[in-house]
């Protein structure tokens, strides 16, 4: 089960799993890939933290994982906050169900 955090910002961050390791990060990725079709255009790799961003229904969002939080998924722009909001919740819910 996912939970959603609220930014600063108003965006909201969906929290996929909080105490996962890389692996899950890796699945999530493929399966959203694979399921929805996601291509994924700037990946940026440290040695705690992965950032992949990804445009989805015309949003620019970005799967996070850290070794500390997990992984999550979030908006990059603030233009339309509810709007991105929406599309960040409706993948977290596609992930609920495939038992992430």
């Amino acid at each position: 089960m996912y939970y959603h955090l609220k930014t600063k910002f108003g965006n909201t961050e969906a929290v996929i799993d909080d105490n996962c390791g890389i692996s899950k990060f890796y699945a999530i990725a493929e399966t959203l890939a694979a399921d929805l079709q996601i291509n994924f255009l700037n990946q940026v790799d440290d040695s705690e933290t992965l950032d992949w961003d990804f445009h989805y229904k015309n949003h620019l969002l970005t799967l996070h994982y850290n070794i500390f939080n997990g992984v999550s998924i979030f908006p990059q722009h603030i233009k339309s906050v509810q709007q991105e909001n929406n599309a960040v919740l409706e993948i977290a819910h596609f992930l609920e169900h495939k038992a992430y």
